[in-house]
């Protein structure tokens, strides 16, 4: 097999590397900077260049291990040859294609089909093997256009403001948090940030996205400006200083999950906006048959789900067993943003033996 799972993560011996691995390892090619896919203490890291100045925000000290080569272009190691390609998922996600004697697999990561002003759009590539991601693998999940959700998002606000009420918004400090920021309309109030959206909005400006301006929560002056402003906080982050600063507060969540009756309550909070970065039920069966794949392995999400439809229309689909679910239900809301990981612990070096042949 081309590709393997191992206990550090999904190994191609041919070439000795991993991609996205679990645990420090010798040579890392990542598709993206969510802390799922981004582990520290590796010696060196392959992604994509419109990505490495976030990623080497996220790794701290172990930043410059990381090198980054343009989406399409290939790399040869040991007679294997890798590209990386668009995820559409956060600004640098890519696809990772790999291809030895003949056999091609991708290895998608997290993606999304919808196009998104931060990132760059979803390629299709074909192979013969598919590693998709199913966070949302239910016929349920049917994503809502995003210009219908930014007026959903604006007019909340708008009222809000009118009412000299503070909008507080929750949303992932890396990927979704710009999405949203593309997505406002400046015009209605002052946007302030959580910290580390903040940083992170840094790497996105460099790479030349179009962001409105933003304060650093903690410089909010006092006064009026806070009945109008909108503030932008990840999900994990403790509200009680906007609680305690604003006359009024208005909440809402923006993910995926809000197509779930009950999810805004299990938040508490008084709106929910329907926007995920991750493909809806529709796209990634499309994604699937754009690949031209044989063979579909299945991780991250509803794993069983997908490779039951995906085996009676036909194909080889089988699971890929991860440590991690994906944005399993309710960890975005709950504990899924993972601010914590631009301090990475470094794992010990470990050299991994095959566990499961994919």
């Amino acid at each position: 097999m081309l590709l393997q799972l191992t206990d550090a993560g999904l190994w191609c011996e041919a070439a000795d590397v991993y991609i996205d691995p679990w645990r420090a390892v010798d040579r890392a090619i990542v598709t993206h900077a969510h802390s799922d896919h981004l582990r520290g203490g590796s010696r060196h890291y392959l992604m994509a260049q419109p990505g490495v100045p976030v990623a080497q925000h996220r790794l701290g000290q172990y930043g410059d291990r990381v090198v980054g080569i343009p989406y399409g272009e290939t790399r040869v190691i040991n007679g294997v040859c890798f590209s990386l390609h668009p995820a559409g998922h956060i600004l640098g996600a890519a696809q990772i294609r790999v291809e030895h004697r003949g056999e091609v697999w991708v290895v998608t990561g997290d993606y999304k089909l919808a196009p998104d002003p931060t990132c760059a759009l979803f390629e299709p590539v074909r192979c013969h093997t598919f590693v998709t991601e199913c966070t949302f693998g239910l016929p349920v999940y049917r994503w809502p256009d995003s210009a219908a959700v930014a007026h959903q998002i604006n007019s909340w606000w708008s009222t809000n403001a009118e009412r000299q009420c503070t909008s507080l918004l929750f949303g992932y400090s890396l990927g979704k948090a710009q999405r949203l920021l593309a997505l406002l309309d400046p015009s209605i109030g002052p946007i302030a940030v959580h910290g580390s959206i903040d940083a992170l909005n840094a790497g996105y400006r460099a790479a030349g996205i179009s962001l409105p301006s933003t304060t650093r929560l903690v410089e909010m002056p006092k006064g009026d400006a806070w009945h109008r402003a909108l503030v932008l906080m990840p999900p994990s982050a403790d509200a009680a200083m906007v609680e305690r600063k604003a006359h009024a507060v208005s909440t809402a969540v923006a993910s995926g999950w809000m197509m779930i009756r009950g999810m805004r309550r299990r938040r508490g909070v008084d709106r929910g906006f329907v926007l995920s970065d991750h493909v809806d039920w529709p796209s990634l069966l499309h994604a699937v048959s754009l690949s031209g794949a044989e063979r579909v392995l299945a991780t991250h999400g509803y794993v069983d789900v997908l490779v039951r439809w995906l085996r009676e229309q036909g194909l080889d689909a089988k699971a890929l067993a991860t440590p991690y679910r994906g944005d399993a239900l309710g960890d975005e809301l709950d504990s899924g943003d993972d601010d914590n990981s631009a301090e990475i612990p470094v794992e010990a070096q470990h050299t991994a033996q095959p566990a499961y042949h994919a």
